[in-house]
This record gives C-alpha cells, structure tokens and sequence, in this order.
C-alpha cells in the first residue's frame, strides 16, 4: 500500500495541551510542540488548547491544522490582543475570563498534555491534577519527558527561572 498514511487508532477523540504563549528558552521546546502537533494527527485526534496563535501554542495548532484534524482555541477576551497575532486557525471560542477558559478547554477533551510554559501553563494543569483528585474529572493527565522537564519540580526550575538550589516542593 505505497503512499498511504497509516492512521493509528486512540481511545482519545480530543486532547487539551496547555503550553507556552512563547516559543520558550530552547529550540527544542518549538519542536516537541510540532512534533505533538503531527503525533495527535497521526492518532486521529483534534486539539483543544488556548486559542493563541503564538509561541508553543501557535505551533502545535498549526501542525494539528494543518494535518487536517479540528482545532478547538479558548481564549479570554482579554489576552486576544496579546496572544492573537496574525491569523488563527480552527475554531476559537472567546469566553470571559481565565476561570471559563480551563472549564470549556476540560469541557471539551478526553485527556490532558502539558508542554514547557510559563505560570499560567503550570497553574492550568495544577488545576486539572486537582480536580482529578477531587473526583471532578477522571481524564489522564500527561507531561511527556523532555529535556528538562522530567519531573514537576525541574518544570518549574527550568520554566519559571527559579535558581538550582531554590527547593521548590517545600515552599
């Protein structure tokens, strides 16, 4: 069967990725975004994600659009001037606020996916850790091991800029 693609099956129809707004501090953050992007199309799986058009967000959207699977962006109002630049891709639903962003983006997905960010992305999947705690969801949550990004707590070291000696877990 020359030229065709395989297409590999997931239990997953939508996957949410919370990530960066900026490309991030190394060159291969913009390509673990880009591959993600082309991994979900090859599974047949849409994306959910923060409606920005820029940094790690714009990549990932663009390699999932671009595939041809359905991209759902959630954005407050207020970051759209901030986060939108240029032409967006798929569907993007505006809402009020930050608190009405995470409920529609884990309205919207059958699992979770976190990529290098700053802040927000660290708070957003705090969030849905907890909630899964709280029983409110059961949807997977997954961080993919990266350069730098083995564990929550060398996340947090490598993203937010906090010194090597700075214990994070404890504060």
């Amino acid at each position: 069967m020359e030229g065709k693609i395989e297409i590999k099956q997931s239990k997953f129809r939508r996957i949410c990725v919370f990530c960066g707004s900026s490309q991030g501090k190394k060159p291969s953050y913009q390509e673990a975004a880009t591959e993600l992007g082309k991994e979900l199309v090859s599974r047949n799986i849409d994306l959910v994600y923060g409606g920005g058009s820029i940094g790690l967000m714009g990549l990932v959207s663009q390699a999932v659009h671009s595939g041809g699977r359905h991209v759902i962006g959630v954005i407050p109002k207020t970051l759209m001037p901030r986060e939108i630049t240029g032409e967006t891709v798929g569907e993007v639903k505006a809402v009020a606020d930050m608190h009405q962003r995470k409920a529609e983006m884990a309205r919207h997905s059958d699992a979770f996916i976190a990529l290098p960010g700053g802040y927000g992305t660290l708070e957003e999947l705090l969030e849905v850790i907890t909630w899964a705690q709280l029983g409110i969801h059961d949807k997977p949550d997954y961080i993919p091991a990266h350069e730098g990004v083995a564990s929550k707590t060398c996340w947090e070291v490598e993203q937010l800029e906090y010194s090597q000696q700075c214990d994070v877990a404890r504060r």
